[in-house]
């Protein structure tokens, strides 16, 4: 195994790692992070008077649906790179094009995982919901180094492999 298949493989692990732990704070501590859609997704804590209130969500429904559609974007996100970087483990001796091949469903972990934290947090969370105003209950800083991290290492990963 060469030092470029290796790093390319802890760093897909530590990513899954990464998304179950995420995963996990998400149900282990419920409350505090059912706290945040509720708030986000509401608009309680935006600038006063804004003209796009329309765009609220009041329904504890949909709030939880909300939630639970994060945290199985999360979950789903762990679990694809730990496919992924499991595959690549078993094709780690293989010839490149094997390699390549095993590296599927790190691109399929990487796409839920930059669904999750840019469109679900940055784009719907982030703009769509104003997120952006909140001093409180704003998760963009957070949601960008996730997900650019995603991308760092999808980059990475992505480079050819060489005999």
């Amino acid at each position: 195994m060469t030092m470029s298949r290796l790093a390319k493989i802890v760093m897909v692990l530590g990513l899954a790692l990464f998304a179950a732990l995420v995963t996990f704070s998400n149900i282990s501590d419920y409350d505090s992070n059912f706290e945040f859609v509720k708030h986000v997704l509401s608009m309680d804590t935006t600038f006063p008077g804004n003209k796009a209130m329309y765009r609220a969500v009041t329904s504890p429904t949909l709030w939880t649906l909300g939630y639970w559609s994060i945290i199985a974007g999360e979950g789903l996100t762990a679990l694809l790179f730990l496919i992924g970087g499991w595959r690549m483990i078993l094709a780690a001796d293989a010839p490149a094009e094997e390699f390549d091949r095993a590296k599927s469903f790190v691109i399929a972990g990487a796409t839920v995982g930059f669904l999750v934290w840019f469109v679900g947090f940055m784009a719907v969370g982030g703009e769509w919901f104003l997120m952006w105003q909140s001093s409180t209950w704003n998760g963009q800083e957070a949601a960008f180094r996730f997900y650019v991290t995603i991308l760092a290492v999808l980059i990475f990963v992505n480079q050819p492999e060489r005999d």
